[in-house]
């Protein structure tokens, strides 16, 4: 063999070696951009379903604010119903131990209406015991109502009689036969009275 056929010889293997490595290294590009693509494809899976797990855990979370807001709306109910109700088991406690009391205000003040004869002396002492037994009712929130010349009103008196009185305007309380008495805004006893007119 000549030199030039060795020579040639060696540049087509040389050239094959070329050819063949770029066949390879298209090849490894190829294989390359498959993996590459199908990694794409992957994670733009991931993505939707990362996009679906946040929706989901975002109406998950609006649920649960929702649930939290309600249920604090709901303390929030709870905590003013039950301080109503502990004042007003105190009012109907008072109630119940005033409306006990009532006849013995009722009795002194009778025995004050009829001690006409009676000394001055019992006359102050009743007085005082008078005063005394008002000042406990103030000191419980408890007033009493119903006098001559006060305007009738049917949810405060309980009218047992009417009379004709010119000196008196129309629905005028004329006489009170039972004083009434209340705890704030509720109603212990009706006053008893009659009109007048």
């Amino acid at each position: 063999m000549s030199k030039e056929s060795k020579e040639k010889k060696d540049k087509k293997s040389s050239a094959d070696k070329a050819e063949e490595a770029l066949k390879t290294e298209k090849a490894a590009a190829d294989e390359t951009d498959a993996e590459t693509s199908e990694t794409e494809v992957k994670e733009a899976e991931k993505s939707d379903a990362g996009c679906e797990g946040c929706k989901k855990l975002e109406t998950e979370l609006e649920k649960l604010k929702d649930t939290h807001m309600r249920c604090a709306a709901e303390y929030a109910n709870y905590r003013s119903r039950t301080e109503k109700e502990k004042a007003d088991i105190y009012t109907n406690a008072t109630i119940d131990a005033v409306k006990n009391l009532l006849p013995i205000a009722d009795s002194i003040d009778m025995a004050i209406l009829s001690s006409g004869d009676a000394g001055e002396e019992y006359k102050k002492g009743l007085e005082l015991i008078k005063a005394q037994l008002e000042k406990s009712f103030e000191s419980l929130n408890i007033t009493s109502f119903g006098e001559v010349g006060d305007a009738f009103d049917p949810q405060l008196y309980n009218a047992i009689s009417k009379t004709e009185d010119d000196s008196l305007g129309e629905n005028v309380v004329s006489a009170v036969f039972q004083k009434g008495y209340k705890c704030r805004d509720k109603i212990i006893r009706y006053c008893m009275v009659q009109v007048a007119n």
